[in-house]
């Protein structure tokens, strides 16, 4: 069996409930999990752009249920898991955005650390439940500015109210780990998945790289950017969705207790691409619009990478494509769609498709 037939065969069938579904992300992992053959319910707000992925992809009418609302309040959470009674949980919705969180501090950290909380309660509640897996961010990490990547075990932390709304959901994730430990059965297995920046096709959402390129290029408009010598671990939403997937797979697997933990999922590279040369990449894989540096940003940590060893070694976890083939792709989704807005789901799936194909051995 390759990799990709592996994880993908212990899914298959599986009932797996998602928040977030209607997100950039959440599509990406509803549109896989339902190639593979798992039943998906999705609990979350409606899709917060237009055009949204949700909407593009037709991703509704791949679920066995799609919900709207919002995990800030229990009970309409607790009653959609009850219908549903799934066995696997992929906690995705969140406030993602750091530029939102410091106008909208109280939202961020309701959603962030409260709405993992309610995720949490409802999964320990329902007896159906083995598995849940809680995205986080690689920004949960005290940032130290230092030249050397983050492991698993560094201190947590977090300045911006985003960066530390996510260290508290890692101490809320945490808690209910140690108080409802699922080896005595008090509640289900949970993995935390630490990712870095994401980009691919579908993502229209507010002062990110890609859709700010986007909206340029299409619009016509000057694109303004904020720290464009800052590296980031940029990733395509598959490596990510991947490594969520593998994790689901091992917390139904036999020996669950060996990977309900932390796991970093960043870029194998040893090349850190600034923001200044990833838009280099797309422009060059596009049109390149008009620029303009921006005055006095608010504060976000410059450098910030990830040691995946963890996951390389214990999941067989890897991206299967470097940055320059990223980038080609997110450019390739996106006239794709401008081109032909029909065909998105069919793209989607065939870049799918293209990742299963190089991950397999």
């Amino acid at each position: 069996m390759t990799v990709a037939t592996d994880f993908e065969a212990t899914l298959k069938g599986r009932k797996v409930f998602v928040t977030g579904h209607t997100g950039f992300t959440g599509g990406w992992a509803c549109l896989w999990l339902r190639s593979l053959g798992a039943i998906v319910a999705g609990y979350s707000l409606p899709a917060d752009t237009t055009p949204s992925l949700f909407a593009a992809a037709g991703i509704e009418a791949e679920m066995h249920s799609s919900t709207l609302g919002d995990i800030c309040e229990y009970a309409p959470l607790l009653d959609a898991m009850r219908k549903f009674e799934p066995e696997l949980v992929l906690h995705l919705a969140a406030q993602p955005l750091v530029r939102r969180s410091y106008r909208e501090p109280l939202l961020t950290f309701q959603v962030n650390a409260q709405g993992t909380a309610h995720v949490l309660e409802a999964a320990r509640s329902i007896g159906s439940v083995r598995g849940v897996v809680c995205v986080t961010t690689d920004k949960v990490y005290r940032n130290n500015e230092w030249p050397w990547p983050y492991r698993e075990n560094d201190p947590l932390g977090g300045k911006d109210p985003y960066s530390a709304s996510k260290a508290a959901a890692e101490m809320v994730i945490q808690s209910y780990a140690a108080s409802y430990p699922f080896v005595d059965g008090k509640g289900p297995a949970i993995a935390t998945a630490r990712g870095g920046n994401i980009v691919g096709g579908g993502d229209w959402s507010e002062d990110r790289l890609i859709p700010d390129f986007v909206r340029s290029v299409v619009n016509g408009t000057q694109l303004t950017l904020r720290y464009p010598d800052a590296t980031r671990p940029w990733q395509h939403v598959l490596a990510l969705v991947h490594g969520y997937l593998l994790l689901l797979a091992k917390l139904v697997g036999p020996r669950p207790q060996d990977f309900a933990r932390a796991w970093n999922l960043g870029p194998q590279e040893l090349k850190h691409y600034p923001v200044r040369e990833v838009l280099e990449l797309m422009s060059s894989a596009w049109r390149r619009p008009v620029l303009e540096f921006m005055n006095n940003p608010l504060p976000e940590a410059g450098a910030l990478a990830l040691d995946s060893s963890l996951a390389r070694n214990l999941l067989d976890w890897r991206p299967a494509w470097d940055t320059p083939r990223v980038i080609s792709e997110t450019a390739a989704w996106y006239r794709n769609y401008y081109g032909a807005p029909g065909t998105a789901k069919a793209f989607t799936l065939g870049q799918i498709d293209a990742w299963r194909k190089d991950i397999a051995p």
